[in-house]
This record gives structure tokens, sequence and C-alpha cells, in this order.
């Protein structure tokens, strides 16, 4: 209700306070509650139309939410019984007080459980309408990936949005791994980084070691996009918080100065908070107009965007987001990428990225603000991931499938991590 309501996200309500006292099953089933129906809800909403009385616009909140969560399980999870998921969700609707609706509840979960042909599950989808269909996304987005990347990643980009992502890791201090391990968490070699790793098995946040901030969650493609800023002096991240890529920066140069900022107060103070380094100042100032007259050798803006690299971990995004978010955030990430532009030193270098999959937030961005600019020119992403390569950092074997151009692209899919666009500019 609050992620539907309050435009909260699931990721961060699970790893609140609240859940804490939750055992690590429980936690793990509510976790895979709230996302199933995050991440199928189009296909959750399809099956009980097909079953209810009444149109489900008419339907109260409460009631529909609850009837979703019956219907996942339904579909979904074989090991929770048919008669267990109908009841609890009854029950659920009666906790919140909406008891005139338990017979119309009840009565539509327990005909999609006589019936399994919604169940069906089209595996050889190809058109927009289908893929959108099969894997629970907007049409729209559907349509511009296959425009955009194919329709053979298109899909993979759906399937792998549908999944539960792997956890990965970066570890600040190497001894840190045979602490885990002793922790019964199980740890599998990073596909892109060889200094990353994957949680295979183990409850990472109930370790020691993850409470002091000595190993940080971090996807993998977002810890490569950190590691092509490289060695410098000093370094400005205008859009840091909630501060992974800042705190990959300040662990690589501990001789530098790094000034982080962040637009919100209680962001900058939650960064504070996380990223512990005396050499890291974090001040609360906006990207777009930046209150400093410095240059730096280094310049990262890590801008706000769409998401849409990330809906396997934030899957709500694909149900609020829609076409006309992406003019507004084009202007707003050409505003922040000027303001940044503006305090790279002298042959310093900015990078600039963004977890969208979408041109509007990436190539076009570059675009416009560099094109026709003399004393600035884009850096060859593909060099920096020969050098990453041949320093042993890299593990992923195929360099070209990660670029697009001059610039860095990971595909969810294609790629086992997030959806990332990275672009270097020199200022020459």
């Amino acid at each position: 209700m609050r992620v539907e309501h309050e435009d909260a996200f699931a990721s961060e309500l699970l790893h609140s306070k609240r859940f804490e006292r939750l055992s690590t099953a429980d936690h793990g089933l509510a976790t895979e509650l709230v996302f199933g129906v995050l991440r199928w809800r189009s296909r959750l909403d399809a099956a009980i139309a097909s079953a209810s009385s009444q149109p489900i616009a008419k339907l109260d909140a409460e009631v529909l939410n609850s009837l979703r969560i019956g219907v996942y399980q339904l579909g979904w999870l074989e090991r929770v019984p048919a008669r267990a998921a109908i009841n609890e969700s009854v029950e659920l609707v009666k906790a919140a007080r909406k008891r005139s609706a338990t017979g119309f509840v009840n009565a539509v979960l327990r005909k999609l459980a006589a019936d399994r042909g919604w169940r069906n599950r089209p595996h050889e989808a190809t058109t927009p309408a289908a893929l959108a269909e099969a894997f629970a996304h907007p049409m729209w987005l559907v349509e511009r990936w296959i425009k955009e990347f194919g329709t053979d990643n298109a899909r993979k980009i759906c399937e792998y949005d549908q999944q539960t992502p792997v956890t990965a890791i970066r570890l600040r201090e190497p001894e840190v791994e045979k602490e885990l391990l002793a922790a019964d968490i199980e740890l599998a070699p990073g596909a892109l980084l060889t200094d990353a790793r994957r949680v295979v098995s183990g409850d990472l946040t109930k370790a020691k070691a993850f409470h002091e901030g000595r190993v940080v969650i971090q996807d993998e493609a977002s810890q490569l996009v950190a590691a092509l800023l490289g060695r410098a002096s000093r370094l400005l991240d205008c859009c840091a918080a909630p501060g992974s890529k800042t705190s990959v920066f300040a662990d690589n140069n501990p001789a530098a100065t790094v000034l982080a900022a962040d637009l919100h107060p209680h962001r900058a103070r939650l960064l504070q908070r996380l990223v512990r380094a005396d050499h890291v100042h974090v001040i609360a100032a906006d990207a777009r107009n930046l209150p400093i007259t410095a240059y730096f050798d280094r310049v990262l803006a890590d801008v706000p965007c769409s998401g849409t690299g990330t809906l396997a971990r934030n899957p709500e995004i694909k149900w609020r987001l829609c076409p006309d978010d992406l003019p507004d955030l084009h202007a707003r990430q050409v505003t922040i990428f000027s303001s940044a532009l503006a305090r790279v030193a002298p042959g310093g270098r900015l990078l600039y990225s963004t977890c969208s999959l979408e041109r509007e937030e990436d190539e076009a961005v570059i675009n416009e603000v560099t094109n026709g600019v003399p004393g600035y020119g884009v850096v060859d992403c593909a060099a920096e991931l020969h050098n990453l390569r041949d320093s042993g950092r890299l593990a992923w074997p195929d360099i070209p499938s990660l670029t697009s151009g001059p610039f860095l692209r990971t595909i969810p899919g294609l790629h086992p991590c997030d959806g990332f666009f990275a672009a270097l500019i020199e200022k020459t």
C-alpha cells in the first residue's frame, strides 16, 4: 500500500527497522510476496479481472492488493497450498476492516485456484504486445527497447527484470571475505569484476562487517562505472547520495580530497554516515547550480534518472513511469551535466552516468551538451575497459558487448547486472 500510494520503494521499506523483528525465513517470504506482486502486477490484475464480477478500478485498494497477494501465491509459489493462500488473503481483508469483501475475495481466489488456464506463460512471445503481456511490462517500454536494442535483447531485459537479481557486494577490506565465510555466508567470484563478490547463500544483513560498513551491497555494473574514474587527487561527486560510487573512489584514492554534494540535507547526512572517511567532505547543494568555484581533476555526475535499468530491483518504477517523464528528466540531466562540466580542471575528466536504458537520458544528454563546444572530448570507454582488464580487475571477457560507440552500456539479461550507461568527457 505504501509503495502504491506514497511512492515509497519496496527495497527501502523491507530493510527498515520495522522489519527487524522478523525471522530470516519470514523476512524472505515477505520480500518474495512484495516483489512478486510488484513484478507481475499486470498479469495478476488480468487474472483477477477474468474472475471478478466487479471492474478492478472499482475495488478498494486493500481488497485489490489482498487479491494480488493471493493470486501471486496461487500462480507462482508452488510450496504454498492454495487453501492457505486463499485464507490468508481473506484474513488480510478482515484486518484492513473490509469485512464486507471477504466473500468476494474468497470467491475470486477459489475460482482462479480451480481454473489453471490463466497460469499459462507464453515463452515464444515476439511482438511488443505479447512480450508486454507475458513478462508484465508496460508496452510503451517494450516498444522502445525493441527499437533500441532489438527484439532478442528486449526479451532478455524483460526476462531479467522478472527474476530476483543476484546480490553483489564490494569488500572494502580484503580480509572481510574470510570473516563472511566464517559467518556461513557463501560467496562466488564477480562476473564483471575480479574484486567483486556475489552472495550465494547466507544472510549478509546479519553480518557484523555489513553493519560496520566494511562490506557494501553494490551491483557490479555500478562498481564498474565507479572504476572508470581511475585515480586522481581531487574529486567532486555532484549527486552523491547514497554514496556507493563516492565510497569506491574514496577507498581507491585514500590521499585524495573528495567533495560529495547532494540536493537534500537528509540524504547528505545519510551519505556522511555511510561513507565514513576523513578525506570525504559532504555538503548539501543543488547540482544544477553548484556553490563551488574550485576545479577538480575528476568530476562524477551520477544523475537522477528514470531507473529503467534497475527494474529487477525496483519493479515499482515500471508502473509509475510514463513517456512524458523522459523530457523532464532529460532537461534536468542536461543542466546538471553542464554545471558539473564547468568544474573540471584542464586535463581532468567528468564521468556522466545513469541507471537508465533510455537514449534521452544517455547519449542525447552528452550530444546536446558537448556538440560544438570546444575544449572537451569524449573518451572511448573501451580503452579504459582494456586498461581494467590488463590490470586484472575486469573479469568480463567480451569488452565490445559492454560498449555502445564510445560509451559504456550494460544491458540486463545480456549482462548479469543492472543496466547502466556511462560517458567519460575530458577537458582538453
